[in-house]
């Protein structure tokens, strides 16, 4: 009786970074089950490869030129609802996590963990598992009951990390300088920041904001 040939996981592999690709397309096509059939590297050309190719698996970088990462992957979903997508950062803020996997990301690792983890994690979401990195689910689950900032408030905190006052906000946003500083209060409270700078540092760490 012959043995039987295990089936080939097909894989899209959407990252900016050559070298990345390069690593990764290394590791896959070096296993008997996987093969990278096809590359993009921004969220443009990541949604048509998709398309054309109906990858098994596909590996999302979040920050690219163009579409980000979560906004493909809700491109995607919304066309192909069964894909398996696995999230491939060198972030692990908790806001970055959160926003992918709400637009229906099934996986999430980190660039540094690739050698380590990658196959193991394709295989698992191949075959319809979920794998969110222990120490990513303890920073979620760190700041899973606090209040999340407003659009309005994450645009206030993004003046603020650009050095601007509450009289420079306000002129900005045409708003009264009174909504700026309410503004500007209810940040460093929902974030627990002591002053402005920390609250833009915890802004950065959680990926609320980046600079």
């Amino acid at each position: 009786m012959m043995a039987s040939v295990p089936s080939m996981i097909r894989i899209l592999a959407v990252d900016d970074h050559p070298l990345l690709r390069k690593g990764i397309a290394a590791l896959v096509n070096g296993e008997p089950d996987m093969k990278l059939i096809a590359e993009a590297s921004n969220g443009q050309e990541a949604v048509e490869k998709f398309r054309l190719h109906r990858p098994d698996v596909t590996l999302m970088d979040l920050h690219m030129p163009g579409l980000n990462g979560i906004e493909v992957i809700s491109h995607i979903l919304d066309e192909f609802p069964g894909a398996r997508i696995i999230v491939l950062t060198s972030y692990k803020g908790d806001v970055q996590v959160m926003g992918a996997l709400r637009a229906g990301a099934r996986a999430y690792l980190l660039k540094g963990n690739v050698h380590l983890e990658l196959l193991e994690v394709i295989r698992a979401v191949h075959e319809g598992r979920k794998k969110i990195p222990p120490e990513i689910a303890s920073e979620l689950a760190e700041h899973a009951t606090e209040d999340e900032l407003s659009a309005r408030e994450i645009e206030v905190l993004r003046l603020i990390a650009s050095g601007n006052s509450n009289k420079q906000i306000a002129d900005r946003l045409s708003i009264g300088e009174a909504t700026a500083k309410s503004h500007v209060a209810n940040i460093l409270s929902k974030l627990s920041a002591s002053d402005r700078s920390h609250a833009v540092t915890i802004g950065i760490k959680r990926g609320i904001i980046e600079i």
